[in-house]
């Protein structure tokens, strides 16, 4: 079947149609995405803005003529963190279903990393054995770790870059600013580490998503255009030698690195200070990158159950 998800993230609005059934990987045929900036559409309460609803409303109604054009059978529609802790975040689903006949979920912080979890999974196979997954979105930073395809632990800290950039990155931080910054992060993660150490030190660490992409290929893994299937890491050692050097550079400088697009250049400094401080408490080496993440994760998900129903009914005889 044709399926369209739509991804309301942070940062970006991502219509992706795949073609997909069950026991195959699901296979991408079109894309369609706007940033959205939804992290930085709050206003002082926390509610979404009214210029952030109409960007919204806008994009969900272009997906939808999208959607409609590449023959999509089903769309699932999720929001993550920006529309999640927003404190008018039902309103601001009501409106776009009134304005787009769309409903959108609104996945929690722990579904959103079990699901991740699924999807690098499936990506590096049972050989990887014990995982921890680490997913830094706009929004929120997700854990999770396990042996088998749903993890033994999974949650969510509202550590995404979006959210850092904007609360302590207005302007050039000072060294205490900076210091602060650094301290609360890490008091964050190692406030709940034990929930993965003590299930036993991972046979892999892996990392997803845009930010943990773009850092990798600072730090000298291969552009995208090498395919998904080239072997990318991020290393810890390289990641602290390229950090004192983000520091110092221009919003300019940083959209001119490989891999780093102008609309999340903000982003990039309080994105690599929360990777070093993963790699560092967890007392890791590097993480692998997968190509794979949430939405890849929904859309296994929502296949699993199908393939379920479907073989529910085999052997029946009305």
């Amino acid at each position: 079947m044709r399926l369209g998800v739509l991804d309301i993230g942070s940062n970006t609005g991502h219509l992706l149609v795949v073609d997909a059934h069950g026991g195959a990987a699901p296979s991408p045929a079109y894309s369609f995405k706007q940033p959205l900036r939804l992290a930085e559409h709050l206003d002082e309460a926390g509610d979404v803005t009214e210029a952030g609803i109409e960007a919204l409303a806008a994009f969900t109604r272009d997906s939808v003529a999208v959607a409609e054009e590449k023959g999509v059978s089903e769309m699932l529609a999720f929001a993550t963190s920006a529309v999640r802790d927003a404190g008018n975040s039902q309103a601001v689903l009501d409106r776009v279903h009134a304005e787009t006949g769309v409903e959108i979920e609104v996945l929690p912080g722990d579904d959103e990393a079990r699901l991740t979890f699924l999807a690098v999974r499936r990506w590096f196979g049972w050989s990887a054995g014990r995982l921890a997954v680490f997913d830094i979105g706009g929004g929120s930073l997700e854990i999770a770790a396990g042996l088998d395809e749903q993890p033994y632990v999974a949650w969510s800290l509202p550590l995404g870059a979006g959210r850092l950039a904007r609360s302590y990155f207005g302007d050039r931080p000072t060294d205490e600013e900076l210091r602060e910054m650094r301290r609360m992060i890490r008091a964050a993660i190692a406030e709940d580490a034990g929930k993965i150490l003590r299930g036993g030190h991972p046979d892999m660490a892996v990392a997803t998503s845009k930010t943990f992409r773009s850092l990798a290929r600072i730090c000298g893994a291969a552009p995208s255009g090498e395919g998904l299937r080239v072997r990318r890491e991020l290393p810890l050692a390289e990641l602290r030698r390229w950090i004192p050097k983000l520091l110092e550079m221009s919003l300019e400088e940083l959209s001119e690195l490989p891999g780093v697009s102008p609309s999340r250049a903000h982003q990039i400094v309080p994105g690599a200070l929360v990777a070093e401080a993963c790699l560092d408490i967890f007392d890791l080496p590097a993480f692998e990158i997968c190509p794979w993440a949430l939405r890849e994760g929904l859309i296994l998900d929502r296949m699993d159950h199908l393939s379920f129903i479907d073989s529910s009914h085999l052997g029946r005889s009305d």
